[in-house]
């Protein structure tokens, strides 16, 4: 049967294609597209190809053609890879140099403070016209529901808006998906290299639909695209309610980021819909591709020392927190289990251990006390990389406790092994959209220590299928944590019943993406 429906999803992560995931976005759309088109219709993904993807062994050339951009007419060209790769599903990528301006394969740039989001913002500025022109082509089969993932692809509208090339898309019903609101990619209207002025001299606009509402010389795509789209769409009900209200950063609250009067008004016109994410389950009962085996904690610990060992010598330095972490495994293998094992993985960002590294009275950081709790009972395993002030941070609380092992990089099947072996899952995220990690660790049976707000709200059930903690302020938010990890500890050895019940209610959990499926067909798309 013919797909009755056909969406278009544009995006600047999608992990269906190898290196094109940075964060959550890539999991969404990766994910989503091939339920929905389980439900007989029809999905295509775009994305740049950051000068690689276009070269992958399977690209095949669809098309070539011309976008207008900077006042002049630029080459682009079109790729499907992984065909066949999901049924009704097509992945496409566009190359063209520009896309590649932080590097072959790079997805993201670092610009200075004094230029925020300038490189990226040229970029995707261009990938947003070169993707609506290959939507009106030949090549694309005709779009009904346009689909559009954070500031990188939200100048979509405004161009549909106001651009009369794209006079015939104007029907086309638009959703706009805010995946991380911190993120709004502003730029100066005018006066700038990296402008809408710049990009798109022949625009006739209005401003007032488009600018950024504390600075009114400045573009701002996500305003833009809640203002336009028929849909604004966030990937967790409570965080939907969360940004209508403003940022508190005396309490660490963080709401609409700026934005919460245009998100109100599309609230009170019915367009802002929170939605969950999903992910995947096996169909089989195994949740690991990793042999039993290998679960064994002398197995595990070998494998973290040798992960280790790896790291340094990718690295070509050997740094002394990298030496003695190595050693402290090779040690711990040698040795009965701990009692208890507490993960965490996620990138190093302020919204990710703003609380857990807070300082507090009695102790240098919220970990420090938590890791004084852990002596002598377990081991806190802390996976990520990142901001590189929060890195040495946790290098040097790392080296302070031998009970605790500071992974900074970011490994997919060592994060695997962690969440198949954890006991307590860490995420205190002052923040939190959606969130996968809780979810993951919950398939696997590890219940999460978690910040009740946004995403890890609408996920975990507190004394249920987890243990969520919240407080008035970062002060008290810390304290919250610390007394919340002492209170899990204790369940465990005291009552390791309850926690067991707790532990299978966290496995028996589904987050699944046909559920959100259903929701966006009937909540978005219709």
């Amino acid at each position: 049967m013919a797909p009755t429906r056909h969406i278009c999803m544009i995006a600047a992560e999608n992990d269906v294609i190898p290196g094109a995931k940075v964060g959550g976005i890539g999991d969404v759309v990766r994910d989503i597209p091939k339920v929905l088109a389980d439900t007989n219709t029809l999905v295509t993904v775009i994305i740049p190809a950051y000068g690689a993807f276009h070269e992958l062994p399977d690209a095949k050339l669809v098309n070539v053609y011309s976008t207008r951009f900077r006042g002049s007419s630029q080459r682009i060209e079109l790729y499907e890879v992984a065909a066949g790769r999901d049924a009704n599903v097509q992945y496409l990528v566009l190359h063209h140099p520009l896309f590649a301006s932080g590097g072959k394969g790079v997805v993201y740039c670092d610009d200075d403070a004094d230029q925020p989001f300038a490189t990226d913002a040229n970029k995707f500025a261009l990938f947003s016209v070169a993707a609506l022109n290959a939507i009106t082509s030949d090549s694309i089969d005709a779009v009904d529901v346009l689909h559009l993932h954070d500031w990188h692809a939200a100048l979509t509208l405004p161009l549909i808006r106001f651009d009369e090339t794209f006079e015939s898309l104007r029907n086309i019903r638009t959703v706009f998906s805010i995946h991380n609101l911190a993120l709004q990619g502003i730029r100066p209207f005018a006066e700038n290299s990296s402008s809408l002025q710049a990009w798109f001299p022949h625009l006739h606009y209005d401003p007032v639909v488009l600018a950024d509402p504390r600075w009114a010389h400045c573009v701002n795509p996500v305003v833009a695209a809640i203002n336009l789209a028929d849909k604004v769409h966030t990937v967790s009900p409570t965080y939907a309610q969360e940004i209508l209200l403003a940022n508190d950063p005396a309490s660490g609250f963080h709401g609409g980021e700026g934005l919460e009067q245009a998100l109100t008004k599309a609230a009170d016109a019915g367009k802002l819909v929170g939605i969950v994410n999903g992910i995947e389950y096996p169909a089989k009962k195994a949740l690991t591709s990793i042999p039993d085996e290998l679960l064994s904690w002398p197995a595990v610990a070998q494998q973290l020392s040798d992960d280790m060992l790896n790291a340094m010598a990718r690295s070509n330095s050997l740094r002394a927190v990298d030496y003695i972490a190595h050693q402290r495994m090779l040690s711990a293998g040698s040795k009965k289990r701990p009692k208890h094992i507490m993960t965490s993985v996620g990138r190093l960002t302020d919204q990710k251990m703003a609380i857990l590294l807070h300082p507090i009275e009695s102790e240098k950081t919220a970990l420090d006390a938590i890791l004084r709790s852990l002596d002598g009972r377990g081991l806190l395993i802390l996976m990520g990389s990142g901001d590189e002030k929060l890195e040495l941070q946790c290098q040097k609380i790392a080296a302070r406790y031998n009970h605790c092992l500071f992974i900074n990089h970011y490994s997919a099947p060592l994060s695997e092994l962690l969440f198949a072996n954890g006991d307590i899952f860490l995420m205190p995220s002052s923040f939190e959209p959606c969130g996968i990690s809780q979810m993951i660790a919950m398939k696997h049976g590890q219940p999460c220590i978690a910040h009740a707000v946004g995403g890890l709200s609408d996920t975990i059930q507190n004394d249920v299928d987890g243990f969520l903690f919240k407080g008035d302020s970062l002060t008290g938010q810390a304290t919250a944590l610390i007394q919340r990890v002492e209170d899990v500890l204790s369940l465990r050895e005291k009552e390791p019943i309850s926690f067991k019940r707790i532990e299978k209610a966290a496995r028996k959990k589904r987050f699944n993406w046909g559920e959100s499926a259903s929701r966006y067909k009937t909540e978005l798309y219709s």
